[in-house]
């Protein structure tokens, strides 16, 4: 179930996060709860899978950003298992962190009900389902993309020669929905006649399943590959086709197989948490606007050794695009159904 962005991100809804103290009275962390300016505040990050893992690693980097800015004061467990995260949750809340950063896609229930247990501790959690007003002390939040990934797709639909384009993913939630159906309708942009092989392979970090997936597509004809997934790229590069990344940049690692990537950048969610705790403003909320390209929280990649090989035509449509984007004038459509094969 997806969150619902009309109302998550309503105006009142951004206004709320970024009130003075006298409207945090009306939060679950209350007035009287701001903590004095430049007080350093304690931050964990819980994650299910490694912090190399793309989707988490965007995560982390943001947070040793502002550890190294000397805002916060983070530590982290990774690997955890579903059934292992309320534990750690309750764990960290005990031991006096303020604010919880993770991803609770597998232990949605259980999460929020250990988040009840601590109303003066903030969670800002990754989630497919909408915040809960009742439950004031936990925020969602999730990689909103598509934008660059609509751009990443019309390099892509210009530089594929079959039109045939593979496409490995993680699990088909929307998350990762969203970003293939709009790299898709960036790829018809440049190659109308595109068609599309889709796979999951049923786990986020499983490069060997990833890379044998790829290597399928490539059987049947593909010769370019949406990396949602690591082990992709990794195929490419062995069999001669291209790719493109998705979160973050691949390029150094693949200099002659990614062309473009999709860069999500999570430092404009995390310090949104990070002022609105500090400020006893942290109430129920969607994050998932600072991933926009408009906030700042994605962008397409530097081309690295791909410059001066993509056709002109293909960057020139990027350009107007990505202004059109930045400007409002133009939407990437968020679709969070199942994508299909061709």
């Amino acid at each position: 179930m997806a969150a619902d962005l009309t109302r998550s991100f309503a105006p009142s809804r951004r206004a709320f996060l970024q009130s003075s103290l006298a409207v945090a009275a009306l939060t679950g962390l209350g007035a009287g709860r701001a903590r004095a300016e430049g007080e350093v505040l304690k931050v964990a990050g819980i994650y299910t899978v490694p912090v190399e893992q793309q989707w988490v690693s965007r995560i982390h980097v943001a947070a040793m950003a502002a550890k190294e800015r000397g805002e916060i004061d983070y530590t982290y467990s990774e690997n955890t298992a579903n059934t292992d995260y309320p534990r750690v949750m309750r764990e960290y809340a005990e031991s006096g962190y303020k604010l919880i950063v993770g991803e609770i896609f597998g232990a949605e229930q259980e999460a929020r009900e250990v988040a009840a247990e601590y109303p003066e501790v903030a969670f800002l959690m990754g989630s497919s389902f909408a915040p809960d007003a009742a439950l004031a002390n936990l925020s969602v939040f999730d990689n909103y993309i598509q934008d660059a990934s609509y751009l990443s797709g019309i390099i892509a639909g210009a530089m594929t020669k079959t039109g045939n384009i593979g496409m490995v993913g993680g699990f088909p939630i929307p998350e990762v929905n969203r970003l293939m159906h709009a790299f898709m309708a960036g790829v018809k942009e440049t190659r109308p006649d595109a068609t599309f092989q889709v796979s999951f392979i049923g786990s986020w970090f499983d490069p060997p399943k990833a890379k044998e997936t790829a290597y399928a597509m490539i059987e049947a004809g593909a010769d370019l590959l949406y990396a949602e997934r690591f082990g992709v790229s990794d195929a490419a590069k062995e069999k001669g086709v291209l790719a493109i990344g998705n979160v973050i940049d691949t390029q150094a690692d693949y200099p002659e197989t990614v062309v473009a990537s999709a860069l999500w950048n999570f430092q404009p969610t995390l310090d949104a948490a990070i002022a609105a705790v500090k400020a006893g403003a942290f109430t129920a909320a969607d994050y998932g606007q600072y991933s926009f390209m408009k906030a700042g929280g994605c962008a397409l990649a530097p081309h690295g050794t791909f410059e001066g090989k993509i056709p002109q035509a293909a960057l020139d449509k990027v350009a107007a695009q990505e202004a059109a984007i930045k400007s409002g004038a133009f939407t990437v459509a968020i679709d969070d159904s199942e994508p299909k094969s061709s």
